[in-house]
């Protein structure tokens, strides 16, 4: 008789990590969620408007980064859970992360109802503020992902190894998205500084596509794992699905890097 797939299983472990999760835990679940509202809103208000999908204006933004980073944080919250962290350092580094997801989107949706970009605007005093904040609110998250990243490579038995697998090579795909961030951050700043904003508005956003498949394998590659550890299989079989699908996504990441790369501006 096949056994079917255990969906009342999967839902009540699913919400025991909000049951289970402690105060700081529950209060990123909640911020990430917010984060995702408002990017829907955005993109309602985009689809329904008829607005712009092209520019530094444009609701786009603020769409993206809502959705972006709410998926991102409710991820790194839940990845978390699987990870050897104090108490304290799950407060810390969460807690952070959490509070700098918030001010990143909230700083960008705000320049956009302003009409004014976001980043690379030096125009005031008031938009540089902005923009530094922006820069600085990213290099904290890179270094908290850069710590959650060499957590994930310190053995914790409880934790199955093709859960650790998935998490790890997330991790270091999540490294690979950041870097190429701080890369069009600080193109796009050097233009600015030569005198060509135009320029910066222009091509400083021009690896997009690679963040953007880089970016998401921590929640794709650890919910794969956690998905078929609730299947009748063994641990080794369990582990090859998840090595089968992260070469798989290695393999998306690379072809969208060279397809990438070859038509972006110079």
């Amino acid at each position: 008789m096949t056994r079917t797939f255990p969906l009342r299983s999967v839902t009540r472990a699913l919400a025991s990590f909000w049951n289970c999760g402690k105060r700081t835990e529950r209060a990123a679940y909640v911020v990430g969620a917010l984060l995702l509202a408002s990017g829907l809103i955005h993109l309602t208000i985009l689809i329904i408007g008829n607005g712009s999908w092209q520019g530094p204006l444009s609701l786009r933004k603020p769409t993206t980064f809502g959705l972006s980073f709410g998926l991102t944080l409710i991820t790194i919250v839940w990845v978390a859970s699987f990870l050897r962290l104090t108490d304290r350092a799950k407060v810390i580094l969460l807690g952070t992360f959490a509070v700098a997801c918030a001010l990143e989107t909230a700083l960008v949706t705000l320049q956009a109802w302003r009409g004014v970009p976001s980043h690379f605007n030096l125009e005031t005093t008031f938009d540089a503020f902005v923009a530094r904040t922006l820069a600085v609110g990213g290099l904290v998250l890179v270094a908290i992902i850069v710590v959650l990243t060499l957590a994930a490579f310190r053995t914790n038995p409880t934790t199955p190894i093709s859960m650790r697998v998935a998490i790890r090579i997330g991790f270091v795909t999540l490294v690979g998205a950041v870097v190429v961030g701080a890369l069009m951050i600080a193109k796009g700043m050097m233009l600015v500084f030569a005198g060509n904003p135009q320029a910066a508005y222009a091509t400083g956003g021009a690896l997009k596509p690679t963040h953007a498949v880089t970016m998401h394998a921590i929640l794709v590659l650890p919910a794969l794992a956690w998905l078929v550890s609730f299947v009748n299989w063994t641990e080794q079989r369990r582990l090859a699905v998840v090595l089968v699908a992260a070469a798989g996504y290695v393999v998306l990441a690379g072809a969208v890097v060279v397809l990438n790369c070859g038509s972006s501006p110079k």
